[in-house]
């Protein structure tokens, strides 16, 4: 099931503007630690030091600051701020996202560690030993009694005030991302929390996880270019799977009702605000069932994740109030592009008429496209941006939808649904096709596509035809875009926003 039916742009155009160098001066001051470093060493101080046993977080000490006041503790983190005033030194001790302030006085630490303080640089990690009090100002502050250094950094973070600001620079450098723009490590705890919930929303209602292979001798399962690579022992081109479904399927075959499945889908295609080649998803399938089961599941799983990733089914996105509360409406394609293009494709016979009414509406379509390939472009080009409240797209046409169940009363379309949020595509799902006659046929179109130069149209599977002649049961089927809803959740604008580590173009490291 593939939740990322659209496609998106050659990534040029998408690609942040270039990353500022460094401070000229970034060599004088790597150089500066440098010899801070071989300082250390020659006193006897490891720069690079061991195990450190904490008994205490930052973020502990400072919510249980009344409990904790006057005992003796051992936390460690990254200095953040270094102030020096004779006999006295003031820290910031940074640790899991909190700060916590470290008094340091040569009459408690002695004169010869107190000593190690002006080898020290904001950024270096410590482990303190000292007890928690507060300063005469009121601040809650662990004054140290032994400090360790337990890695020397080497490199400076970004200025106190301008801190990290740069786009791509983030990205590349997530790891000083995540140091100094504290918001980041937030939308990556609701990423894991948003994780958590939808696993956990799953297997509460029976269905058993799985894991189904990455590297496919087909790729299927989505209209989507493939990496390709080469296995030397088997001497055998492989690929990165697009999407788990045709393997999902296999089990329903083999008697299991109901699976998903959370794991990275490979898109060898553009990079936008909206796609990266490497994303992740979850597909849901459920013997028995149908589109219309899938549509539930859905409209409850978003709402479910939403309430416990933000504690509402209400959430705020790039300043769009937007109500996830189920139930959700329902329309039909051909009501949607009715509606907001006004183009009626219920008088529309022939593909001829479709290709003329995509003309009249500055529409390039190619010039076979068929009346259900025109409808699809024309609902994606005149209508997706309407669709700002949670919203299911029902009734889309046989030729983008080879993997999905007829329609009874118009063979024409398919019963698939695609929900919409933000004008953004969010998942997709279907009856699946248990008919091996009808999807080899299927097949065979995508082939002649293949044939006709479309390289995302589907190869032929044999395999999977195989298992759908022993008989696959009647199933609905769900993919939903993980990232894209953390996105959501998150209020991120761009889909880099929510992956560690997005895909970017190589550049000179700095």
């Amino acid at each position: 099931m593939d939740p990322e039916t659209t496609h998106p742009t050659p990534p040029a155009a998408s690609e942040p503007a270039a990353a500022p160098e460094q401070p000229a001066d970034i060599n004088d001051q790597i150089a500066a630690r440098m010899d801070k470093r071989r300082r250390l060493m020659e006193a006897g101080w490891p720069p690079y030091g061991g195990r450190f046993d904490r008994t205490h977080t930052a973020g502990e000490i400072l919510d249980r600051f009344s409990e904790l006041e006057g005992s003796t503790v051992r936390i460690a983190g990254r200095l953040r701020s270094i102030r020096r005033q004779g006999k006295v030194t003031f820290a910031d001790l940074q640790d899991g996202g909190r700060r916590i302030q470290l008094f340091c006085r040569i009459n408690t630490m002695g004169e010869q560690a107190y000593g190690l303080l002006d080898l020290l640089d904001i950024g270096d990690i410590v482990g303190v030993s000292g007890q928690v009090m507060r300063t005469r100002t009121g601040q809650e502050s662990v004054e140290v009694q032994t400090l360790e250094l337990l890695a020397k950094a080497l490199r400076p973070l970004p200025e106190k005030w301008h801190g990290l600001k740069d786009v791509e620079l983030r990205y590349r450098q997530r790891y000083v991302d995540l140091i100094v723009n504290p918001g980041v490590r937030d939308v990556f705890i609701a990423r894991s929390k948003a994780v958590a919930a939808i696993r956990r929303f799953l297997t509460e209602r029976g269905f058993l996880e799985v894991e189904t292979p990455m590297l496919n001798p087909i790729p299927g399962g989505a209209n989507a270019r493939p990496f390709i690579t080469h296995h030397n022992a088997l001497d055998m081109d492989l690929y990165l799977r697009i999407a788990p479904e045709l393997y999902l399927k296999r089990l329903l075959v083999g008697g299991f009702d109901k699976v998903f499945e959370i794991g990275k889908n490979f898109r060898n295609e553009g990079i936008s605000t909206k796609h990266n080649p490497e994303y992740t998803a979850v597909e849901v399938y459920e013997a028995y069932a149908d589109a219309r089961d899938m549509m539930r599941l859905t409209e409850e799983l978003f709402a479910y994740v939403a309430r416990e990733v933000t504690g509402s089914t209400v959430i705020t996105y790039q300043g769009n109030r937007i109500d996830l509360t189920p139930p959700w409406p329902r329309l039909s394609m051909i009501d949607a592009v009715a509606r907001y293009a006004g183009v009626d494709f219920r008088e529309i016979r022939s593909d001829e008429e479709a290709r003329r009414a995509a003309a009249q509406k500055g529409l390039e379509v190619p010039k076979n496209a068929t009346w259900g390939q025109v409808l699809a472009e024309m609902f994606e080009e005149l209508v997706e941006p309407h669709l700002i409240q949670p919203v299911f797209i029902v009734d889309y046409p046989v030729e983008v939808s080879p993997l999905a169940k007829r329609k009874a009363d118009d063979p024409r379309l398919t019963d698939r649904f695609e929900p919409y949020i933000n004008g953004w595509e969010v998942a997709n799902g279907f009856s699946e096709l248990n008919d091996p006659v009808d999807q080899r046929e299927r097949f065979l179109r995508q082939l002649e596509q293949r044939a006709a130069g479309d390289e995302e149209a589907h190869m032929m599977d044999e395999d999977f035809l195989r298992a759908l002649e022993y008989g696959m049961p009647p199933a609905g089927g769900l993919g939903i875009g993980v990232d894209r809803l953390v996105m959501l959740l998150t209020d991120s604008p761009s889909i880099r926003d929510v992956i560690l580590f997005p895909h970017m173009r190589p550049r000179d490291l700095v």
